[in-house]
């Protein structure tokens, strides 16, 4: 009894030691997992704000618009908008029906702000890179001009339009003043906010707003590419227009194509701009879609068929950006191999 007790006297004393010696890592093990749940569920909590507002701002009201584009919502369902009828796809047949007066007019709007997307975009991609080509050369007072440059993108959106409104009036506006009274280039005032001149006073206020940004973008790309190119190329003989077709714009292109992509979808969906200088009725010659889909929803009370105009711009552009970004990736595995 005594040999047998005095036998397993180790093992328990064995396992006592492995059991006091692992409660402490057993212990510590528990007391490390919550300090690490919570290390990784920190950043998804610092993101948690961002994430609710966007889909407060965002996502739920796609997901409405989309619904109120499937419903017949005029003003006498604004109150309870739930109760309209639905009404199927008849808002979209109504909206692409091209022989009738509201498809012609979306069609109209459509090609207008086509061509002036084109324009702007191409307008502010190239002043913006021969500003930023520009500006890499060392010079006095080039901090200066930088900051002369940037005053457009830093103005508030509204201020700036607003300025350029009473410069385009007809009596009293600073262009007129300019073009009629000092430079003589028309034979008589202007009027630059209703008919053809529209467009360009639109396309003029775009650009004068959208290059800086281009500016910005395009300098900062510039900055990765080595000097040291420019300087084998200029002693190979190449000239300022060689080096740029050789080395900046093959250099830039990975910046270019994300920079055209943004100011394409920045103007093509620009409201505040035609709306500040038009009002609620823009003129036929700057019937931009934006302010088009605002007057078929607010200001016909055709919710129904404004909500289709949407859902169908929406995914214009998401074709668009889906064929721009294979494009332009195929074009870099090219270049790659």
């Amino acid at each position: 009894m005594t040999a047998s007790t005095t036998a397993t006297s180790p093992a328990a004393a064995g396992e006592g030691r492995a059991v006091g010696k692992s409660s402490p890592g057993a212990v510590g093990g528990q007391g490390r997992r919550p300090g690490r749940i919570r290390r990784i569920g920190l950043p998804y909590l610092l993101l948690l704000p961002a994430l609710v507002l966007e889909l407060l701002v965002h996502l739920i009201p796609m997901v409405i618009g989309i619904v109120m584009s499937f419903k017949e919502l005029t003003q006498f369902y604004i109150r309870d908008w739930s109760t309209a009828p639905w009404a199927g796809f008849d808002n979209f047949k109504i909206a692409v029906d091209f022989d009738a007066p509201v498809g012609q007019a979306l069609l109209h709007s459509f090609f207008v702000t086509c061509m002036f997307t084109l324009l702007s975009v191409g307008l502010c991609w190239a002043i913006g890179t021969a500003a930023a080509v520009f500006m890499q050369e060392t010079f006095k007072g080039r901090g200066i001009l930088r900051a002369l440059f940037l005053i457009p993108y830093a103005l508030p959106v509204y201020a700036a339009v607003i300025t350029w409104v009473f410069m385009f009036q007809h009596d009293n506006g600073l262009v007129n003043h300019v073009l009629h009274d000092q430079l003589g280039l028309t034979d008589k005032p202007s009027f630059w906010l209703i008919g053809d001149n529209s467009f360009v006073a639109l396309l003029t206020v775009s650009v004068w707003k959208g290059w800086p940004f281009a500016f910005l973008i395009v300098m900062a790309g510039l900055q990765n590419i080595p000097k040291e190119m420019y300087e084998a190329a200029a002693l190979d003989g190449a000239g300022l227009w060689q080096q740029l077709r050789r080395i900046t714009l093959p250099s830039l292109r990975p910046v270019n194509q994300v920079l055209v992509l943004v100011l394409f979808l920045w103007t093509f969906n620009d409201f505040n701009t035609p709306y500040v200088m038009f009002g609620k009725a823009a003129p036929e010659a700057a019937d931009i879609i934006s302010v088009h889909i605002y007057q078929s929803s607010f200001v016909t009370w055709n919710f129904g068929t404004g909500s289709a105009m949407s859902v169908l711009l929406l995914l214009f552009l998401l074709v668009v950006t889906g064929v721009y970004l294979a494009m332009t990736s195929r074009g870099r595995k090219t270049s790659d191999v």
